[in-house]
């Protein structure tokens, strides 16, 4: 299960990790009002959906007045958006993120992964943020720095500082990129994510380390014991199949065509779907 990018930061912020300031608005007029709360601009608008690509289809635009973010809202609030990661549908947005523009120096990637060849939990860091890790592993993998977190003595601060030495931090910012590191660490652990990421990790022009966007995959066979995340749940991102067996319990994964599978476990499930 996914969550949009305000409720991962609002994971952030209940975890003492740095943010812009943002709220999600569903009407222009809270937009506007969000923007008012916020301050003085520029502003940042990115819409809302389950998938990555956002920017380069128009759904996420720094903007200097009220119109320009009342203009945004009313353009997109209600309609689709298409990127790379979606169909040719697309997902609905029913959501925009109003939160403080940020001066960027530099973009760095932070995430973490179930590594099901090693069984622990993989931090992997790198100097190319903003940029789709699977597009840095296939082309520069050297530039991909990875630290395992022992199930037994669970994540460490040395570790964190490790990671900050190989990105080339220094001073105040190999602390504040530790204590980031900790954070991620402890909330991936309790809250059972099979993913957490933050691309891009930005170095502000004053030197400090701020989260710019956050993605969160929860593990759904543990959402049973995180109350807080099945709320957070956002059916309208899902297929509406998939969705309605959820309810059921039923493990659905949607294809296209009109014959299906019925089998009882992985290994007949990829043979069948291969033939």
């Amino acid at each position: 299960m996914n969550l949009h990018e305000y409720q991962a930061k609002q994971l952030f912020a209940r975890y003492g990790l740095p943010a812009p300031v943002g709220y999600a608005c569903t009407t222009p007029r809270e937009a506007e009002e969000a923007a008012s709360k916020i301050g003085a601009g520029p502003w940042v608008v990115k819409c809302q959906v389950h998938a990555g690509g956002r920017g380069k289809a128009g759904g996420v635009k720094v903007v200097k007045s009220k119109e320009e973010i009342r203009a945004f809202a009313e353009h997109w609030l209600g309609k689709r958006l298409v990127t790379y990661q979606t169909d040719a549908n697309g997902q609905p947005v029913n959501q925009i993120l109003v939160e403080a523009a940020t001066d960027i120096d530099k973009e760095l990637y932070l995430g973490a992964v179930v590594d099901r060849s090693s069984r622990r939990v993989v931090f992997m860091a790198s100097t190319e943020g903003g940029v789709e890790i699977e597009k840095v592993a296939e082309e520069t993998p050297h530039l991909i720095h990875k630290i395992a977190i022992d199930p037994l003595a669970g994540p460490m601060p040395y570790q964190g500082r490790e990671l900050a030495f190989k990105l080339g931090l220094e001073g105040k910012q190999v602390q504040q990129f530790t204590k980031i590191f900790m954070g991620l660490a402890t909330i991936f652990l309790e809250r059972d994510l099979a993913l957490i990421e933050i691309n891009p990790l930005v170095i502000t022009k004053q030197g400090d380390l701020i989260c710019l966007d956050g993605k969160l995959g929860a593990d759904g066979n543990a959402l049973f014991r995180q109350p807080d995340l099945r709320e957070m749940r956002d059916q309208s991102q899902e297929d509406p199949r998939e969705a309605q067996a959820a309810q059921w319990e039923l493990n659905y994964v949607a294809l296209d065509g009109n014959i299906g599978c019925m089998v009882n476990g992985a290994g007949g499930d990829g043979y069948h779907g291969h033939r």
